[in-house]
């Protein structure tokens, strides 16, 4: 074990030499051994000193804090930690440090001169405050004065209502609306019962409760919880979307889900507890699992409330433990979320809903039901389900929910006697509205092969029938929806066809007819889409979709509608004529063996091969698939399923495989519609994302693909992309997107390497993969020129620098550009490595090769970096050059002609043209040296 005291004397001495980081170092290793308490107050202390000299103040501050941890008294740590906190903006307790050190030095200058000047910083912040303080409140009285004038213009009021929610944003701002009797006054406006009278009060109710749980706990108390659900009630969608953000903001600042920093919550007394914050919680959860099944709120309302039960009551991470939340639920309101399912509109005396309601209800079954842990938790959650459901119309109906929800429970519930029968009897039913729920509920049971095969047994006969003697079209196409279904049961396997030939084609032509006509309701049309989802499992089908444009545009507008509830099927069609799904690599000598052993082969359609593929990606491109795209990711989150999202961002990655149509995507917002489909989702959808950013950002400008602040969004997916699990082709477009990322601004390097992407790209130069070393060298290459990846290379003990110059003698002229030109930014920028570029033998030899290369950019490059040792004031470099060879070859490229083809119009511009004026200053630079290096001796 190393001696701590060797290893402090040690580090004193580092940081007497001014080498800061080593000195770090040597504290750092005696930090770990040391075990004497006063000793290790005193490294930490010395520590301090040094995270000072690096800037590093919050460190400095941490270090000081522990020094005075055992010693109170240890004024050398007490001022160092007051000028780290000063540095951090946090002069009230800087000041209380440095008053510590002149009480006990009462007649040093240095403390009562900080003592003074912190003592005026403080007055002057104070005055500040105390203005902005009277300001705030003039402006937030103003603001409300102008709101409850009944008589003051529209626009006037308008604007009121939109400056008094910015101010709500700022902390400061919020804590003056709260402290002028504005919860109050917002009541009165909710009370007016305008509009946007409501709809200002609670966005501005939200900004004061954001990442305040003092002010959040006093606004449910004064506004109260009823309160909020009734205004969540109203039949407004806008009004609905705003008080369901109230809930979440309240929410995440009661539970510590808004991780961000805001001002002092001790400015409010309030003497509320933890487990009161937990009572309002669940109050919370109670009001709006009441609001799911209470007629008194309107279908806008509902949605809210169940998104807000999808996002909050699931556990987000499988890994932690506690899931009581999700067990609440269900005890308390699964049977209310049962009910919604079970709703048929068409019947009198329903609950109000919107398009979505009951989707967004099976969504939020499922996401309950993957939230248990054990089978006893599931067996009371079928339970439940189970005696719920009785042979009505009703509880067909909730199946269909379930089917669409949780599957499992669904489809053991469609097993259990007399369900299936009662479907059958309601198929045959002469109430035209049994007929429709139940050919629906047939259709989501037939969701698996072997339901399927039990259906095409028992009930193909007879939906036939129903298409053919209903007049209803609502009902006939339901009906047709359920041939589809049935009909494509064998997926992509050109083998497996259920109907005869040319039956696929048939119903795919009826569902694009009734998809294309307006004068069927949306609900409806949105059905024949439903039918398309399955039948494009059939090449035949897709590539007949596809060239009808009039039918894709159809499909592209009902996407774009409110109805949500068609996102799945429209996804599912996109990737079906993509060819996008997961694929199975098939191995020639297990198809051998299959054969063999008379066993069934899937058999691909020879519409599937990639030329087709192409053709039907155009098409799609040319009917506007990426508008409609960009549209569906922005629809809510309970509708947008993780595994829409994957389907999602297959189709993007497809659509982006040609360069040629990136230009297209982009222009359409594709660009933008990308980057949530790789930060949310599954992770082979976040994936999938991930790598059509890459092909968009590797080629297109930045500053239009990702416009704003979104560029600096799109580093991380990429920097994921370089993780040795994913395959080669992802690792080379993530480098070469990073690339022309780096290329663009010195923000987004840093940014880069702030997602620790330097590590995985210096990996990435050492690879096999003649494409992919190029990749990651360029990709360094555009980042040297940051300070922090020049750091790196100064460090000691590592061969980056070796690697660069290695690269320079390979025979890949693009890869001898790119290794070169970091070399050549490199040694300008930092001329300590000058001297690290010959840490390898073939360094001289490599440097002139680089010289004497037939291609203008890559000699260009290696005279820079001769010009670059040469100014690195190190004489023994300077030495060796001049003993070389390299001065006769400058000689010989000095007297050569001018040539205009040899200018650098390439990323690495910002070196001088390669043209003889160059050359000479080389020579006469090198001529210079010499001289100097012959007369030493004399001197």
């Amino acid at each position: 074990m190393e001696d701590p005291i060797q290893l402090k004397d040690e580090g004193n001495k580092f940081f007497q030499a001014g080498d800061i980081d080593k000195a770090i170092e040597c504290y750092t290793k005696a930090i770990k051994v040391c075990k004497d308490k006063k000793v290790l107050a005193v490294i930490h202390r010395n520590r301090s000193a040094c995270y000072l000299k690096k800037e590093n103040y919050t460190s400095a501050a941490s270090d000081a804090s522990k020094a005075i941890d055992v010693d109170a008294k240890d004024i050398k740590a007490l001022y160092r930690r007051c000028q780290a906190l000063e540095k951090l903006g946090k002069l009230d307790m800087a000041f209380k440090d440095v008053q510590r050190c002149a009480t006990l030095e009462p007649k040093n200058k240095t403390f009562l001169e900080t003592l003074r000047r912190l003592g005026a910083d403080i007055q002057a912040k104070c005055t500040q405050h105390s203005l902005i303080y009277d300001i705030k409140s003039a402006l937030v009285q103003n603001m409300f004065d102008i709101l409850l004038d009944e008589e003051m213009e529209k626009d006037k009021r308008e604007k009121a209502a939109n400056n008094l929610i910015v101010l709500s944003r700022e902390d400061a701002g919020a804590e003056r609306i709260f402290q002028n009797n504005g919860v109050p006054l917002l009541l009165n406006m909710i009370e007016t019962g305008k509009p946007e009278m409501i709809l200002a009060a609670v966005r501005t109710l939200s900004g004061m409760c954001t990442g305040h749980k003092a002010r959040a706990m006093a606004i449910i108390h004064m506004v109260g919880i009823d309160k909020m659900c009734s205004i969540m009630a109203i039949d407004n969608e806008e009004i609905a979307l705003a008080t369901c953000n109230l809930f979440q903001c309240i929410n995440d600042s009661l539970t510590g889900g808004d991780t961000r920093e805001y001002g002092k919550e001790e400015a409010l007394v309030l003497g509320e507890t933890q487990s009161s914050s937990i009572s309002d919680l669940k109050t919370i959860l109670l009001s709006l699992l009441e609001m799911v099944a209470s007629k008194k709120v309107s279908g806008h309302g509902r949605d809210q409330a169940l998104n807000l039960l999808t996002k909050n009551v699931p556990r987000k991470d499988k890994k932690e433990k506690d899931n009581t939340r999700t067990l609440f639920t269900i005890d308390h309101g699964l049977k209310k979320i049962l009910k919604v399912c079970g709703q048929v509109p068409e019947l009198p005396d329903q609950l109000p809903l919107t398009e979505n309601t009951q989707l967004i209800a099976s969504v939020l079954l499922n996401k309950l039901y993957d939230d248990l842990k054990c089978d006893p938790e599931r067996n009371n959650f079928r339970d439940i389900c189970d005696e719920y459901i009785k042979y009505t119309i009703h509880a067909v109906n909730t199946i269909s929910g379930l089917l669409q929800g949780p599957f499992d429970v669904g489809n053991a519930l469609v097993g259990h006697q007399g369900i299936m029968e009662m479907m059958v009897a309601l198929c045959g039913s002469e109430r035209e509205v049994d007929q429709m729920v139940a050919v629906e509920a047939l259709i989501h049971a037939s969701s698996k092969m072997s339901r399927a095969s039990f259906i095409i047994t028992n009930g193909v006969s007879l939906l036939k029938d129903i298409y053919k003697k209903t007049k209803n079209e609502r009902i006939k196409i339901r009906s047709l929806v359920g041939l589809c279904k049935l009909g494509s049961a064998g997926g992509d396997d050109y083998s497996m066809r259920q109907f005869a030939e040319g039956s696929t084609e048939k119903l795919a032509k009826q569902c694009r007819k009734w998809l294309c006509n307006p004068q069927i309701d949306t609900k409806t049309r949105k059905w024949a889409i439903e039918g398309l989802a399955y039948l494009t499992n059939d090449a035949d089908v897709k590539d007949d979709f596809v060239e009808d444009e009039a039918a894709l545009k159809a499909m592209f507008e009902l996407a774009k509608s409110k109805d949500k509830t068609i996102l799945y099927s429209v996804a599912c069609t996109l990737v079906n004529c993509t060819n996008c799904y997961e694929k199975k690599e098939i191995i020639p000598e297990l198809v051998q063996l299959a054969k063999f052993s008379k066993q069934h082969v899937p058999e691909q359609h020879p519409k599937d091969k990639k030329d087709f593929i192409k053709m039907r990606v155009k098409r799609l491109l040319k009917a506007g698939v990426t508008s409609a795209l960009a549209v569906m990711v922005k629809a809510d989150n309970a509708i947008l399923t993780d595994q829409t999202k994957e389907m999602l961002s297959r189709v993007f990655l497809a659509l982006s495989e040609d360069p040629k149509d990136r230009g297209t995507i982009v222009a359409q917002g594709g660009g933008k519609a990308l980057i949530p489909l790789a930060l949310e989702g599954t992770d082979a959808g976040k994936v999938k994302a991930s790598h059509a950013l890459a092909k968009i950002a590797a080629i297109s400008n930045p500053e239009i693909a990702f416009p704003g602040e979104r560029v600096y969004e799109v580093v991380r997916p990429l920097v994921s992309l370089l993780h040795t699990d994913r395959d080669g082709m992802q690792n080379f477009e993530a480098l070469k997107g990073l690339t022309n990322l780096a290329g663009f601004s010195e923000k987004l390097r840093v940014k880069i390497v702030k997602e620790k992407a330097l590590p995985e790209i210096e990996n990435y130069m050492f690879e096999e993969h003649d494409q992919i070393r190029q990749a990651a060298t360029e990709c360094m290459c555009n980042l040297v020129t940051c300070k922090e990846v020049q750091d790196r290379y100064l460090e000691d003990g590592n061969d980056k620098m070796k690697l660069l110059v290695l690269l320079c003698g390979e025979d890949d002229d693009n890869l001898q550009i790119a290794a070169a030109g970091a070399l050549a930014m490199l040694t300008a920028a930092q001329k300590k490595l000058c001297t690290k570029l010959t840490l390898t033998t073939q360094w001289l030899e490599i440097l002139q090769r680089l010289c004497l290369h037939v291609n203008p950019r890559i000699q260009h490059r290696g005279l820079v970096i001769i010009y670059n040792m040469l100014n690195s004031d190190d004489n023994e470099l300077a030495k060796k050059l001049i003993e070389s060879e390299i001065l006769e070859i400058l000689s010989v490229i000095g007297k050569a002609e001018d040539n205009p083809k040899r200018q650098d119009n390439g990323p690495f511009s910002l070196f001088p043209l390669l043209n003889r004026d160059f050359f000479f200053k080389c020579f006469f630079h090198f001529e210079y040296i010499k001289r100097l290096l012959n007369l030493a001796p004399n001197l």
